[in-house]
């Protein structure tokens, strides 16, 4: 028989087991593991600088806005070299950051695009098994599997994309599907492929032949699943596993690049557009078919629409929101950060921060502002501005940051760094 204290201990390993794995978490995808930013992580770091908390800085050669990406022990990214033309997908060591390998994805010319875009802007996904990039191949979109040492599993060409402002299209994964909008200036589509072969297992026609940059969020709502996603001038629901439509609501604005969030307390979907007018809305989930049209219907006929703002400085065109308990969370482009009663739409503060093109996320209730310039505000949420936090990292920032067991990672212009504890305490873990 064992002893009590052998008991015990076990109990206790197993109890720290239980924890760790509830909130320790990958964050495989564009937005982390749920889509929508937040992290469970309750030790995310809170201060750190260009020399200090940083676990490790990797310089990468070329230019992307993707995030990274992190699964167990690896960090992945991507990026293009200009003078070569390469697409690059890079893997590196969790541990100290070292390049385990790089593949080119393709070398093609490079699209035209916006000044505050990349040419490596698309966020890759990662299931624990392969790892799903997508890049613009002159006027074809091109997704690409890789397994973990890199080799190659499969290249698609799904179809055409055209875009004066670039590509920024990041695969979603979803059962046995990787699905990617491509919404352009064409013959607009959404498409799900297989994950294990690329072959396309469905394609959904779009009806406004209209560039958007939007990653659709997917979530079980009123009974169903649904994949959302605004752009093509729109705001639209599908079924994830057939692509079949659930409901659209037209409007309110031509272009978006924000994703969705949801929040449970209030029951709703939060939508921020911002060219060439600026919306910012709460919405109802659980309409049917063709429910009118924002910009032209009096909202009061609109059960869809909870709530609705026009302010610019409240609006977002390219930083994704957040949800953060009874409150909602969003950034300007030009930095005003703002918070609004989740339920009502109150703004409860509006407060500058710089100028911002990363999107918001979340741990142990705090939420992290980082500007183009570097610098990361961490903002608790509530009725009144609080900033418990100011961190200056010496590099630009336009990727959104990814949190996974206590650390932070992010993509500067120069390079990925990870920050947390010192090496020697994250090695113990």
């Amino acid at each position: 028989m064992r002893s009590v204290q052998t008991i015990v201990s076990a109990l206790v390993l197993f109890t720290c087991g239980i924890f760790h794995s509830a909130t320790a978490e990958n964050w495989p995808g564009w937005r982390g593991p749920r889509g929508d930013g937040t992290s469970a992580e309750q030790k995310a770091p809170l201060h750190w600088s260009a020399s200090s908390n940083m676990v490790w800085k990797t310089e990468i050669s070329g230019l992307g806005h993707a995030s990274p990406i992190v699964w167990e022990d690896r960090v992945f990214t991507v990026t293009c070299v200009p003078e070569t033309e390469e697409r690059v997908l890079l893997c590196l060591d969790r541990a100290g950051g070292k390049i385990l390998w790089q593949q080119t994805v393709l070398k093609s010319p490079l699209e035209k695009k916006h000044r505050l875009n990349s040419h490596a802007s698309s966020t890759p996904a990662t299931d624990g098994k392969l790892v799903y990039v997508a890049f613009l191949d002159v006027q074809e979109m091109a997704v690409a599997a890789y397994n973990f040492t890199g080799k190659q599993q499969w290249l698609a060409r799904p179809g055409p994309f055209k875009s004066a402002h670039g590509f920024c299209s990041s695969p979603v994964l979803w059962n046995d599907k990787v699905i990617v909008n491509g919404d352009h200036d064409g013959e607009s589509y959404l498409v799900a492929l297989d994950r294990t072969t690329g072959k396309t297992l469905w394609k959904t026609p779009r009806a406004n032949r209209t560039r958007s940059y939007c990653v659709p969020i997917i979530m079980h709502l009123s009974g169903r699943n649904q994949m959302i996603l605004s752009g093509d001038k729109s705001v639209a629901s599908y079924d994830p596993d057939t692509g079949r439509p659930h409901w659209y609501l037209h409007g309110p604005t031509e272009q978006y690049v924000a994703s969705l969030v949801y929040n449970p307390k209030a029951d709703l979907l939060f939508l921020t557009a911002g060219f060439p007018q600026h919306h910012l809305l709460g919405l109802r989930h659980d309409g049917r078919g063709d429910l009118g049209d924002v910009m032209h219907v009096p909202e009061a006929k609109l059960p869809q629409v909870a709530w609705h703002h026009t302010k610019a400085s409240m609006v977002s065109y390219v930083p994704s929101p957040i949800s953060a308990g009874d409150y909602f969370l969003v950034v300007s482009d030009p930095g005003f950060a703002n918070c609004l009663d989740a339920k009502t739409g109150e703004l409860l503060w509006q407060e500058k921060l710089g100028s911002h093109h990363a999107s918001l996320v979340s741990a142990n209730g705090l939420v992290y502002f980082v500007s183009d310039d570097g610098v990361t505000t961490v903002v608790k949420p509530g009725k009144q501005f609080e900033a418990v936090a100011k961190n200056e990292l010496g590099d630009k920032v336009f990727a959104s940051p990814a949190i996974s067991r206590g650390q932070i990672f992010l993509r500067g212009d120069k390079a990925v760094y990870c920050i947390g504890e010192t090496a020697r305490t994250v090695a113990r873990r």
